[in-house]
């Protein structure tokens, strides 16, 4: 819940100064109020857009929720889907995120489904077995057909703005697990297709670390993406782990 529409075009027009690249795929998500005014900013860009949240419904009485069609229709290519946030503060449940999922492929959106652990559950060892029953909540309905163009992103809840990020082992163990998951469920070749992204407190200083994982495909960028400097520093980090990994694709 950041930028107004002015600010969202400022950081957009810096964005499109230093992010514009083939070498990876940069997604910017502004609040829903901001939407209208960064489609036309991003015109011609390779910078893709996207929203931070949606409903199942694709319309009806549901006051204050956002429709995929509605996205679709805002110029929206993408949406995040159980973030982090939306778990702790307004009580999303793998059911939730399971009914978006479904709803975004019924429109034509790219989602980026969210998973990750608290800080009790891994301080207990729980870490594998929350991301089991999320992975298994979230994909319970998908088709190996909507596998590829899925996105993963592993967000810890503890390193969630805390400043506090898990470490490159800690990611690439957590993302290899998912992956692993991913093969026995849908086969090895849906499971390295798959982009599985980290979130969680990741900043310029990091970002090269945690990219070079080789499970790590990419970064979901939270805090550090309202500057251009820091986040065109993270589309660097990932363009350079790119290159460094033959047919790794980077998100």
């Amino acid at each position: 819940m950041h930028v107004l529409r002015e600010e969202a075009s400022a950081l957009v027009r810096q964005l499109r100064t230093t992010c514009e690249t083939d070498a990876v795929e940069v997604v910017v998500c502004p609040p829903f109020t901001a939407l209208a005014v960064v489609v036309p900013l991003l015109a011609g860009s390779r910078i893709g857009l996207g929203a931070q949240d949606v409903f199942w419904e694709p319309q009806g009485a549901f006051t204050g929720e956002v429709s995929p069609r509605m996205l679709a229709d805002a110029g929206c290519r993408y949406v995040i889907i159980g973030h982090s946030e939306r778990r702790m503060h307004f009580s999303e449940t793998d059911e939730t995120v399971r009914r978006k999922l479904a709803a975004v492929r019924q429109h034509g959106l790219l989602p980026i489904v969210c998973v990750g652990e608290t800080l009790a559950q891994r301080e207990a060892s729980q870490t594998f077995e929350v991301l089991t029953r999320q992975l298994e909540g979230a994909l319970a309905e998908i088709a190996l057909k909507d596998v590829e163009p899925l996105i993963l992103a592993y967000e810890p809840v503890w390193a969630i703005g805390t400043g506090r990020n898990a470490t490159p082992d800690q990611a690439q163990e957590a993302q290899a697990f998912i992956r692993r998951w991913t093969a026995k469920r849908f086969g090895e070749r849906a499971a390295e297709s798959l982009r599985i992204q980290y979130g969680g407190s990741v900043t310029a200083a990091n970002a090269a670390s945690l990219l070079q994982q080789p499970d790590v495909d990419g970064a979901l960028v939270g805090g550090a993406s309202l500057n251009a400097d820091a986040f065109s520093a993270i589309v660097k980090a990932a363009a350079d782990a790119t290159s460094a990994f033959s047919g790794k694709k980077a998100g």
